[in-house]
């Protein structure tokens, strides 16, 4: 049965590391993308930062004590445990990492999402994407 327990900065790079080869595909990525988290100190500690600057992640954090920073983080997971992890096999932690992956594709393609129109995170961007290319065609 998976037990809870708190996350090390160990865990958190190792995060990144799957999320940039998971997402492009390679050990880094491609251009440099922004990591927003919070001011706990798994995040902000040197070999978090590091890890991070190696795989081209800026890491940005969220003004300490202004809750309104968080609401973005706070209503992601909020969707995970109301849409995934209520429904989820929480058997083991070998059968919640299994389910993951397809939490995730769910989310980014086909979940609508209110601030994006009702569209799923890929739709928004290829649209998105259409959008500013027939704008530097013109």
């Amino acid at each position: 049965m998976a037990a809870p327990r708190h996350l090390t900065r160990h865990d958190i790079q190792e995060l990144l590391q799957r999320a940039v080869d998971k997402r492009f595909g390679q050990t880094r990525a491609p251009h440099p993308i922004q990591w927003l988290s919070d001011n706990d100190g798994i995040f902000t500690a040197l070999d978090t930062i590091c890890t991070a600057e190696r795989l081209n992640v800026t890491p940005i954090t969220t003004p300490a004590y202004s809750p309104q920073s968080n609401g973005m983080a706070e209503a992601f997971i909020n969707t995970l445990r109301r849409d995934y992890i209520a429904s989820a096999d929480l058997a083991s932690a070998q059968a919640v990492l299994a389910q993951i992956p397809e939490w995730f594709a769910d989310y980014n393609a086909a979940a609508p999402h209110s601030a994006l129109g009702f569209r799923s995170p890929l739709q928004y961007r290829s649209e998105r994407s259409q959008f500013d290319l027939a704008e530097s065609v013109s």
